[in-house]
């Protein structure tokens, strides 16, 4: 029989939901691997890496205006070796372009598929990388090593909490606020574990307050879309939500305070309700993309 789509590419043969989502775009996916290595090398193309999760919002809004648009799978498809990942860590989409050796040269995040006031569109970037590619590869690869040794830095760590960029504060650092609680517990008489303790708190109780916390339905999103924590972008996670609860129920055992105890029930709550089906399986995420 006959396929009722018009386009099939390596995807279809992965296991990822993720993955399977884009088997008929008009794109010529591979998923990471050596085939599509082996092809970027011995046809001396640079390589498109985009990298997504099922859940994602904006992940959707890319393949619905560039990943199943006909002319920009053509000019990805004659032009680039074109990628398809997906990770559970973020963020997401990441769009980033690549030497046949893997050095990465430039990236991105989310591209309208035409240009924006304040952001290039996707057919624009390709073709400014293609010209480039052709006309100026030597500063592309050189940026490439930039990007490279930027990257080995930033990912040191350094014993000097001063010289440790801030992250993001629209992100939930989960792990770091059990880190902070756990370096208390072992450092509990020194003015650096009162500190460490205090932040956590701090933390936790503006966590419970802002709108990163579904007040309605229980629950945390995945994060926010502001600094100040108050807009959510509607995607829950399973994985926050148990480093979350183990997060706040610690918290209310080192504290007394009721808030955490109380919140580590919604998240229970939530988990219970939402994430379990009727024989008691997990879900491992809510969408934060609503299909129009």
């Amino acid at each position: 029989m006959a396929s009722a789509h018009k386009h099939t590419n390596r995807l279809s043969l992965e296991r990822s939901p993720y993955l399977l989502q884009h088997a008929h775009n008009p794109v010529d996916w591979y998923p990471w691997g050596k085939e599509a290595f082996d092809k970027a090398k011995s046809e001396d193309k640079p390589i498109f890496l985009s990298v997504g999760y099922s859940t994602c919002h904006w992940c959707h809004v890319m393949e619905r205006e560039s990943f199943e648009d006909e002319e920009i799978g053509k000019i990805l498809s004659d032009n680039f070796v074109c990628i398809k990942a997906t990770c559970g860590g973020g963020g997401w989409p990441m769009s980033v372009w690549l030497t046949p050796d893997l050095r990465p040269f430039i990236g991105g995040t989310y591209f309208p598929p035409t240009d924006h006031p304040q952001r290039p569109g996707l057919k624009t970037v390709l073709t400014r990388i293609l010209e480039q590619w052709q006309n100026n590869r030597p500063a592309l690869e050189s940026n490439g090593e930039k990007i490279l040794e930027a990257l080995k830095k930033g990912t040191a760590v350094s014993a000097n909490p001063g010289e440790t960029p801030p992250s993001a504060p629209d992100v939930a650092q989960r792990l770091n606020l059990m880190f902070l609680m756990s370096f208390w517990s072992v450092n509990r008489c020194s003015s650096e574990g009162g500190e460490a303790l205090q932040m956590a708190l701090h933390t936790l109780r503006m966590m419970a307050r802002g709108g990163i916390h579904d007040h309605v339905a229980q629950g945390f999103h995945r994060y926010s879309t502001d600094i100040s924590w108050h807009v959510p972008h509607f995607e829950k996670m399973l994985y926050d939500q148990a480093q979350l609860a183990v997060a706040y129920i610690t918290a209310s055992q080192v504290s007394g305070e009721q808030l955490f105890a109380d919140v580590a029930k919604d998240i229970l709550l939530y988990v219970s309700r939402d994430l379990s089906d009727k024989v008691r399986q997990i879900q491992i995420n809510q969408s934060g993309h609503f299909s129009e």
